[in-house]
């Protein structure tokens, strides 16, 4: 079963459903900072039955001040690398989700096209997911929340997306809820905090 997300492109229900399965089942909550993907990673979330039982709310921060101003991200770091970052994403994760409350934080970033954006080539996206440091069991990834006052302990995937603007936005919302089932799952992928992958936006 899938949902539509916009013209040519649809997520598959079962990825926002699993999501707030698992978290239900856990208890937590959930929150979702979007830039590029427009809102369109709370519409999937909030489309599944039951959805208010764990979701907080979202931010759309499409202007790269409200990053710093609503989120938190650090402004010398958006200065310096724009707002399509790998630290970027991880900030927004952790920033939304201090501002809602909630235990987990998701969070995408990227550019969808047709044109490139801080230096950054059509289809590169980062999505990121920061949550409690017990649920990744990586205590060399943990930061001192008091002292960041931004996260406490993250994971960000890098992407290469291939296809249209709006196959690229929808494969960044599969990629995000994928990356939070995986660590809500506890698996593990890859050794680093940063995974690299190409795919085609349109599958």
């Amino acid at each position: 079963m899938t949902s539509a997300g916009s013209a040519g492109a649809v997520v598959p229900a079962g990825l926002a459903a699993e999501v707030l399965r698992l978290l239900q089942a856990r208890g937590e909550t959930l929150a979702v900072a979007e830039s590029l993907t427009g809102g369109l990673v709370a519409a999937e979330v909030t489309a599944v039955p039951g959805a208010s039982a764990v979701f907080r709310g979202s931010v759309t921060a499409y202007a790269t001040e409200l990053k710093q101003h609503v989120l938190g991200v650090d402004g010398t770091l958006l200065a310096e690398r724009g707002a399509v970052d790998a630290e970027v994403a991880l900030q927004m994760a952790a920033g939304v989700r201090k501002v809602m409350g909630a235990d987990w934080g998701i969070a995408t970033t990227g550019v969808a096209g047709p044109e490139p954006q801080d230096g950054q080539a059509v289809g590169t996206v980062f999505v990121a997911v920061d949550g409690p440091v017990s649920a990744f069991g990586r205590p060399d990834l943990a930061v001192d929340e008091a002292s960041s006052g931004l996260r406490s302990e993250g994971k960000v995937a890098a992407l290469r997306l291939n296809g249209g603007r709006s196959d690229i936005r929808m494969e960044s919302v599969r990629s995000v809820l994928r990356l939070l089932i995986e660590r809500l799952s506890g698996e593990r992928a890859g050794n680093g905090r940063a995974q690299d992958t190409e795919q085609n936006g349109g599958t």
